[in-house]
């Protein structure tokens, strides 16, 4: 007695369960491993509203000026490797005299930072040169991934220090739904400068260290649930001088911006990027072990049934 097994049918069954172990593996194992800090990023975002700020060439402060705040973050793709993202990070503070020269150099401030982070958990590395080595917390130029309804650790870096900032409800930019959150910096000083003496009420002394003192009136970030990629920011910097003792209270306000926000060019793009990391880490995770998974049962209950068919034939042969 002969029996008679088709090739077809053992590679339909075959491929099908290649198709049913393929699945969990893209939703255990790949999908997980996806969920990684990019390191080839190059973003800029650009922040924008009313706000003062103090003319050194006139000696004197301005009031309702339009400022702007222009962030560039690029990945050092050389020095990151597979568990280590390392982003250069510049950020100037334009006026609407400053702005148009779009020299960093001659901007109303200026500052380079290099940041190191966990690409997995998004928590601070010690490593690659990066700058301020005190960093830490769990939010940076991003959340972590899947985000939680909870208190976040923001690092400020004016302030040089943690920040904590609570989960407050969800909101919709540009039509995509963010998880919102929100914090404030009290008045803090957090260094002193040498000014004129006049400056700061104190005109008999030519030269003092005048205290500079730092608050944030309200912080509001919005994330993006699955990558914590920031789709919006709203910030309130003030930076004021004060009297050597802090004496007196604020005597300059150097820069006070009221509700410095991301413009909608750049609510577009962040809210964008969030949809493709979106699509992409769905496709792996969901779509593709989904599809696998049915594809592959239907399959190999194909073969089954061709290979038992087979036999059948086989045995009546």
């Amino acid at each position: 007695m002969r029996r008679s097994v088709s090739p077809l049918s053992l590679i339909v069954f075959g491929f099908g369960v290649f198709l049913l172990v393929l699945a969990p593996m893209l939703a255990w194992y790949v999908e997980p491993r996806a969920k990684r800090t990019p390191i080839d990023t190059d973003v800029t975002t650009i922040f924008t509203g009313p706000g003062s700020y103090f003319d050194t060439q006139a000696v004197k402060e301005r009031h309702d000026q339009r400022l702007t705040v222009t962030r560039h973050v690029l990945g050092d793709v050389g020095d990151s490797d597979r568990g280590t993202a390392v982003w250069d990070v510049s950020t100037t503070i334009d006026t609407p005299r400053s702005l148009p020269l779009k020299d960093p150099r001659k901007s109303l401030q200026w500052t380079t930072e290099r940041w190191v982070t966990d690409r997995r958990t998004n928590a601070p590395k010690h490593c690659c040169g990066e700058a301020p080595r005190a960093f830490q917390g769990e939010a940076y130029l991003k959340f972590p991934f899947d985000v939680e309804k909870r208190s976040y650790r923001w690092w400020d870096s004016t302030l040089k220090a943690p920040v904590v900032l609570r989960y407050a409800g969800t909101t919709k930019i540009q039509g995509y739904q963010g998880y919102r959150f929100t914090g404030s910096v009290p008045a803090t000083e957090i260094g002193t400068r040498q000014v004129p003496g006049r400056l700061v009420g104190k005109p008999k002394q030519g030269q003092v260290h005048a205290e500079e003192w730092y608050s944030n009136g309200r912080i509001e970030l919005v994330a993006d649930q699955l990558t914590g990629r920031i789709i919006n920011a709203s910030i309130s910097p003030r930076l004021a001088l004060r009297a050597p003792g802090g004496k007196g209270g604020d005597k300059v306000t150097l820069l006070h911006g009221k509700g410095l926000e991301f413009t909608p060019a750049t609510q577009r793009s962040q809210v964008g990027l969030a949809r493709d990391d979106n699509d992409r880490l769905e496709l792996v995770g969901r779509t593709a072990p989904l599809a696998a998974a049915v594809t592959g049962g239907v399959l190999a209950a194909a073969g089954t049934w061709l290979l038992i068919r087979g036999r059948v034939r086989g045995a009546r042969h």
